[in-house]
């Protein structure tokens, strides 16, 4: 079932390409049958065109030729077909059919077309009315059809972009669950030892016992509870390795659990990023104060990551590394210049840390930004609060970039693009865009060009063979003048053109009778009538070889 605007639309089309079909019929003093058979198939025809797009076609090119009323839907018919054809073959098999038949039916209909300058003439307008609308309409069928193509990988894309960063935090979760089981466990595993070791100790009095009876059930029931806030960390991820032992967390070669991987590793970090051979300047203001276990650790794993992308996009470029001590937080950053020349090849990356970061962030309470700074290089920085909320919806700004589009050498189809705001991959949004606007100039123009150049070829085209067939049908009073009756037949033609010219039919209309045995020779004047509708004529009528009879009259146009 059609919607109902596309009701209305074709209600609308066809009740307009009626009336200039009636509008055809009266001034071409048309029968009031034709008029009403003509008006009522084109408007059957009209909504029949994106059904049956070839029949269509073929009917109207055919009905063209006999009743110009139907010239108008030729258009919209060429243009729906070029659209709705399935296949090139097919579609260019239709076309060349509908051209074959609408040429040679004009022909037929039209003996006066057989002459080859009005043969080509005509065979150009059929290209710019017939082919150059079916053209249009196949390129904008592509054009939708890629579109959709471009529309379904898009969504496609956005789906697995969002399926490896749900990876990613699920992967940062884990990795801190196991830093907190590893570092908060065994301090309280210690605790519960210790505890239970001094309980039983003879030198303790009765109610010191008790106390530390407490503090023993205390620590059994607050690793009771990490285990509860790991397992709902890991999100669902296996709580179990192989061979039913803790999954071992990604460590980026570094033991999590050491009390280096906190700002206090950070001096090791830049320490060694200088072995390496690479400039680096370690920035610290504000008054230091102490972050909680987990912000510590984010804190790292900011200037790790920074370091660890600076080198991968950047390399050779140098590298500042800020800690700036705030009242509520501490601001991690990590800024590099400009890489010198772009790196070869492309860079292995899986373009997930931005994403770990983020959730690691979100999950103290706070946030991280990465994107370019003023002289072209890259920063990353990290607001850690001192103390972890207490609740996990604390507001936080999702990072709008990743570090890899720092690295021009570095193409869109080697790259995840971030999703943006509105839903979109920004990157693919943007190259999209870019190739639909290029590519529709680009063809729009191409369009245009051939139809300008069609119709120019067919204005310089016909201008000549009307030149040539007013030259063909046409002389000045002043000739007319100049013959006299008695003249013989060959001179007085001699002085005439041949007059064979599409321009002269029907002129003999109410027309003087023609002497009897007599044959004449019928052109038009170069001058006009004494009104609009009257077309003055010349006659030279010759008998046994000399001139008999020359009159002037007009005939109706």
């Amino acid at each position: 079932m059609w919607p109902a605007r596309r009701i209305v639309g074709e209600s609308a089309l066809s009740l307009l390409l009626m009336l200039v079909a009636v509008g055809f019929g009266l001034l071409g003093d048309r029968g009031a049958a034709e008029t009403v058979g003509a008006t009522l198939g084109v408007g059957l025809l009209s909504p029949l065109r994106r059904v049956l797009p070839a029949a269509v076609l073929l009917v109207t090119v055919v009905a063209s030729v006999v009743l110009p009323a139907a010239g108008p839907l030729v258009l919209i018919a060429a243009w729906s077909a070029g659209r709705r054809i399935g296949g090139l073959g097919r579609a260019a098999g239709v076309f060349a059919l509908a051209y074959g038949l609408s040429l040679g039916l004009s022909a037929v209909w039209e003996p006066l077309l057989l002459s080859p300058s009005l043969l080509v003439f005509t065979g150009l307008w059929l290209l710019v009315s017939l082919v150059v609308p079916g053209l249009a309409g196949r390129y904008w069928s592509q054009r939708r059809t890629l579109a959709d193509t471009v529309d379904e990988y898009n969504a496609q894309l956005i789906r697995e972009r969002a399926m490896i960063a749900g990876h990613a935090r699920i992967r940062e979760r884990q990795r801190i669950a196991q830093d907190m089981h590893d570092s908060l466990g065994h301090q309280l595993a210690l605790i519960a030892v210790h505890t239970g070791a001094l309980e039983v100790e003879q030198d303790l009095t009765q109610r010191q016992r008790e106390v530390v009876g407490v503090l023993r059930e205390a620590s059994v029931a607050a690793m009771h509870e990490l285990r509860d806030v790991v397992g709902l960390l890991r999100d669902g991820t296996e709580a179990t390795g192989p061979g039913g032992a803790e999954p071992a967390p990604e460590t980026d070669g570094e033991d999590p659990g050491t009390p280096s991987r906190g700002v206090a590793g950070i001096d090791s970090l830049a320490e060694t990023t200088r072995k390496a051979g690479t400039a680096v300047e370690l920035r610290r203001s504000g008054e230091v104060r102490p972050l909680a276990p987990a912000a510590d650790h984010a804190a790292y794993r900011v200037v790790q990551e920074g370091l660890t992308n600076a080198h991968k996009h950047a390399p050779g470029a140098s590298i500042t590394i800020g800690l700036r001590y705030e009242e509520d937080s501490l601001v991690v950053e990590v800024a590099n210049r400009p890489a010198a020349e772009p790196v070869p090849g492309s860079v292995a990356t899986g373009g997930q840390g931005l994403t770990g970061l983020e959730e690691r962030a979100r999950l103290v309470g706070g946030m991280v930004h990465a994107g370019r700074t003023a002289d072209g290089g890259f920063r990353l920085a990290g607001v850690l609060p001192y103390t972890s909320p207490g609740r996990t919806d604390a507001t936080f700004v999702a990072a709008p970039d990743d570090f890899r589009t720092q690295n021009p050498a570095v193409s869109f189809g080697e790259i995840d693009p971030v999703v943006d705001g509105n839903g979109l991959p920004k990157e693919l949004a943007k190259a999209m865009s870019r190739n639909k606007k290029g590519s529709g100039i680009a063809i729009g123009c191409g369009v245009a060009a051939l139809i300008a150049v069609l119709l120019v070829a067919a204005l310089i085209v016909g201008g000549v063979f009307l030149f040539r067939e007013a030259d063909e049908a046409m002389i000045e009073p002043e000739r007319y003048d100049a013959v006299t009756v008695g003249q013989s037949e060959a001179e007085v033609r001699e002085q005439l053109p041949a007059g064979e010219s599409f321009l002269t039919s029907g002129v003999e209309k109410g027309a003087p009778p023609v002497p009897e045995g007599a044959r004449c020779l019928t052109l038009l004047s170069t001058e006009f009538g004494s009104s609009w509708d009257a077309e003055p004529v010349f006659r030279f009528c010759f008998k046994d070889g000399e001139l008999v009879e020359k009159k002037s009259f007009e005939v109706e146009s």
